[in-house]
């Protein structure tokens, strides 16, 4: 049975992943590991020890405690599912959503920032 904590650290491998633009492949050359094994880490089915998650967060240039983020807000004794807020979802299991992230960090900061308000203004309107 799959561990909500460990579930929770393998999307966060996913999306770090996404973002940056490396595939499963890429990944696990990188730790030393094939890439059916970062598949099973992803989807939470095999848990990722403490050195190898140290080793994968070198690989996406993020510290350790950047898998761990969010936990708190789904552990808490009143957080509520995805299910039970449709209008949030899963973000970081959309693919459409973390392409459309990563392409707004792609745009120069200027621009960005104004793509940011016009978005602001149009949710606002809906």
């Amino acid at each position: 049975m799959k561990h909500p904590v460990d579930v929770h650290v393998g999307k966060r491998v996913r999306h770090r992943r996404w973002m940056v633009g490396m595939t499963q492949q890429q990944l696990g050359d990188i730790v030393g590991i094939k890439f059916q094994q970062i598949q099973k880490y992803e989807t939470g089915m095999n848990r990722i020890s403490a050195s190898r998650l140290w080793d994968i967060a070198q690989a996406l240039d993020v510290s350790i405690s950047f898998f761990f983020e969010g936990l708190e807000d789904e552990a808490a004794p009143n957080a509520h599912s995805a299910a039970d807020l449709p209008e949030r979802g899963d973000l970081l299991a959309d693919k459409e959503a973390l392409e459309l992230v990563r392409s707004y960090y792609a745009i120069p900061e200027a621009q960005r920032r104004r793509l940011f308000d016009l978005a602001r203004v149009l949710s606002d309107v809906a």
